[in-house]
C-alpha cells in the first residue's frame, strides 16, 4: 500500500487546489461549484478502481496500459499508451516535487523566492538516491504516506468537530474576487479536468501485481479497493472544508494549507506536522515516477521501441539511463514552470486519461475474446470504464488545449513516430548485419608450426556479420580463443549452443563460454571472466570486441554503446589489449 499508493494519496495535496484555481476565474461566487465537481470525480474514481480490479484478475504479471494495449489492440496502440505514460511520468515527478516546495514555502514563507531551486534540489536529492540503488521500502514508504493519511484524518475530524460545535455549517463567504471569465459550461469543465489530477497514479498497483505476496491478484484488488476508498474520502474532506471555510487559491499558500492553520493555528504542531508530512508524500509520488519511468523505457528497450543503453542496469542495480534522463526531462519542466504547479497541472490529466482509457478498452477486447466465467459483466465494467475515461479525455484535451495541453497532444504522436522509427531502425540494423543462412564455412583455428603465445576473448553479444569478423580475427592472431556470452533473461542457453555448434563446430581452440548475470548487469560479469584469466594464464591477452560502423551520424545511439560501457569498465581496471574489429553497414 505504501510503495504503490503515495502518487495516487499525495494528489490530495493539490487537485482542489486546480479546481479551485479556474473556478475563481469566473469570481469567488463560482467557488461554491467545488463540491459537484468533486462528487463527479470521486464517482469517476470509483468506476476506474473496479475497471482496474478487472485488469489485475486478466494480467496478474501485472497490467500497464502498454501491456494490455500490446496483447489487445496492436503495436500502435500499445505505443500511444507507452508514450503517454512517459510524459506522464516525467510530470508526476515536476508536479509532485513543486507542490512538495509549495507546501514547504507555505510552512516557511520566506523560502518563496526560492522556490524553482528549492524544487530543483529535491529533484537532485531524488534522483540521487535512486542512482544510489534506493529501494522501494515499505517501511520507508509506510511512515511517510500513513502519517499524511492520519494528518489529513485528523484535518476533518477536527473541521467536523469544529462545524458542529462550533462554526455550524453555514459556509463562510470566500474572499471577494472580481471575475475574470464568464462562467459557463466550458470553465466549468476546464474545473473539472484540473480536479481529475486526484486520479493519477490509480494505475500504479495495477502496474505492480508482482510485488505483492500470493495470492497475489486477490491481494492487489483488495489494495486498490482500499487506496481509492482513502483517496476519494481524503478528496472529499478536502474540497468540503474549503468549500466551508470559504477558502480561495492565493498566490503564496496552499488550500491545504490555509484549511490547516484555520484549524490547527499556523504555531501548533499539529499545523507544522500537516505541511511536513505533505512535503515527504509528495517526494515519495515523485520517487514512484523514478520507479516507473525507468522500468518502461527499459521494457520499451527490449522491444526496440527505444535505444538499448535504455535497458542497462548499472553498477546499483538500477536502470540508470532512464534515471538520468528523467532528471533531465523533469528540470526542463520545473524550470519552464517557474516552480508553479499550475502549468503543468494543465498537462498532467491527458495522457492519465489517454493511458486509462487504452488500458481499458483493451480489456474489453480481452474480456471478449477470452470469455471467461462472468465474462459480460466483466466487459460490460470495462466498457463503462473506456467510455466514462474517454469521454473525460476529450473534455480535458478541448478545455484545456489553449491552456498547454496543445504541446502533448502534439508531443504524444512526435514520441510515437519516434518510438516506431527506432524500431525501424534497428530492423533494417540487424537485417543487414545478421548471418547468411547456411552460407558460413565452420570456423576454426588455422593449423601452426609454432605456437603464437597469445589468447584472445571475444565479447559477442548477437551471432552476427560483425561478431564472425571479430571471431575470424582472433583465430588467426591467437593459439585459443575464448568466446563469451552475456545471459540475459531473454536468451536461451541450448538455442545458443545449437547455432554455435553450427557456426564454429567442435573445434577445441575455440571455447564458448556463457556467463549468466544474476543481477541483470552484462558488464560485471564479463569484466569478472577477463580478470580470472589474466590472473589464471599467463602471456598475451587480447580482448577483442565487434564493432558495427555506422553510416549515419544517429546510428551511434543505437549501436555499439555496451562495447563502449566495457571498455570504460575494464579501463578503470588495468590496462589491457583492444582489438576493435569494425564492420561498416552498408548505406
Amino acid at each position: 500500500m505504501p510503495i504503490l499508493s503515495s502518487d495516487a494519496l499525495s494528489s490530495v495535496a493539490y487537485a482542489t487546489e486546480a479546481a479551485l484555481g479556474v473556478l475563481v476565474l469566473a469570481g469567488s461566487g463560482a467557488l461554491r461549484l467545488s463540491l459537484p465537481i468533486t462528487a463527479a470525480i470521486v464517482v469517476l474514481i470509483a468506476i476506474v478502481v473496479f475497471s482496474y480490479r478487472q485488469t489485475i484478475e486478466a494480467y496478474p504479471q501485472g497490467g500497464g496500459a502498454y501491456v494490455v494495449g500490446r496483447e489487445n489492440l496492436g503495436t500502435w496502440a500499445a505505443l500511444v499508451a507507452a508514450a503517454s505514460l512517459l510524459i506522464d511520468y516525467v510530470l508526476t515527478a515536476a508536479v509532485s516535487l513543486m507542490a512538495g516546495t509549495q507546501a514547504l514555502t507555505s510552512l516557511v514563507p520566506w523560502l518563496l523566492p526560492w522556490e524553482v531551486v528549492i524544487a530543483l534540489i529535491l529533484l537532485t536529492v531524488v534522483g540521487w538516491a535512486n542512482l544510489r540503488g534506493l529501494r522501494e521500502s515499505g517501511r520507508l514508504f509506510a511512515l511517510p504516506t500513513y502519517s499524511f493519511v492520519l494528518m489529513v484524518a485528523v484535518l476533518a475530524i477536527a473541521g467536523a468537530v469544529n462545524l458542529l460545535f462550533s462554526h455550524g455549517f453555514q459556509p463562510d463567504q470566500p474572499p471577494a474576487v472580481v471575475a475574470a471569465e464568464p462562467l459557463g459550461l466550458f470553465l466549468i469543465l476546464r474545473a473539472f479536468s484540473s480536479g481529475c489530477s486526484a486520479m493519477t497514479g490509480i494505475e500504479a498497483i495495477a502496474n505492480g501485481v508482482q510485488v505483492f505476496r500470493e495470492p497475489s491478484a486477490q491481494r492487489a484488488r483488495r489494495t486498490l479497493v482500499v487506496m481509492g476508498s482513502l483517496l476519494a474520502a481524503m478528496f472529499l474532506a478536502v474540497s468540503g472544508l474549503g468549500f466551508m471555510y470559504g477558502i480561495a487559491p492565493h498566490p503564496d499558500i496552499t488550500v491545504l494549507a490555509q484549511i490547516g492553520q484555520r484549524l490547527f493555528g499556523s504555531g501548533n504542531p499539529l499545523y507544522w506536522f500537516l505541511q511536513v508530512t505533505t512535503l515527504l508524500i509528495l517526494m515519495l509520488a515523485a520517487n514512484t515516477a523514478f520507479a516507473d519511468f525507468p522500468r518502461l523505457s527499459a521494457l520499451l528497450a527490449r522491444d526496440n521501441f527505444l535505444p538499448r543503453q535504455m535497458a542497462w542496469v548499472g553498477d546499483r542495480l538500477v536502470f540508470q539511463n532512464g534515471i538520468v534522463l528523467l532528471v533531465l526531462a523533469t528540470a526542463v519542466i520545473v524550470l519552464v514552470s517557474r516552480g508553479d504547479t499550475t502549468v503543468a497541472v494543465n498537462l498532467y490529466a491527458l495522457g492519465v486519461f489517454l493511458a486509462f482509457t487504452i488500458s481499458q478498452a483493451g480489456m474489453v477486447v480481452h474480456g471478449w475474446r477470452e470469455r471467461m466465467s462472468h465474462w459480460q459483466g466483466r466487459v460490460l465494467m470495462n466498457g463503462v470504464g473506456a467510455i466514462c475515461t474517454l469521454l473525460v479525455l476529450l473534455v480535458i484535451g478541448i478545455s484545456k488545449f489553449a491552456e498547454g495541453a496543445w504541446t502533448v497532444v502534439i508531443a504524444i504522436p512526435l514520441l510515437v513516430l519516434l518510438l516506431a522509427r527506432i524500431r525501424q531502425r534497428y530492423r533494417q540494423v540487424y537485417a543487414a548485419i545478421q548471418l547468411p543462412a547456411g552460407s558460413q564455412q565452420p570456423l576454426s583455428i588455422p593449423p601452426r608450426h609454432e605456437p603464437i603465445g597469445n589468447r584472445s576473448i571475444v565479447w559477442l553479444r548477437m551471432f552476427s556479420q560483425p561478431g564472425l569478423e571479430a571471431l575470424r580475427y582472433a583465430a588467426t592472431i591467437s593459439d585459443r580463443v575464448e568466446v563469451v556470452w552475456v545471459l540475459r533473461g531473454d536468451d536461451d542457453p541450448e538455442r545458443i549452443r545449437a547455432d554455435w555448434s553450427e557456426l564454429v563446430g567442435s573445434d577445441p581452440a575455440i571455447n564458448l563460454t556463457l556467463l549468466e548475470s544474476p543481477y541483470a548487469s552484462e558488464i560485471n560479469p564479463f569484466v569478472d571472466f577477463v580478470e580470472a584469466q589474466e590472473s589464471r594464464h599467463s602471456g598475451r591477452l587480447t580482448i577483442v570486441m565487434p564493432m558495427a560502423i555506422p553510416r549515419y551520424w544517429l546510428d551511434s545511439l543505437l549501436l555499439n554503446q555496451h562495447g563502449i560501457s566495457l571498455r570504460r569498465a575494464l579501463d578503470a581496471h588495468h590496462n589491457r589489449v583492444y582489438t576493435l574489429v569494425r564492420y561498416y553497414l552498408p548505406a
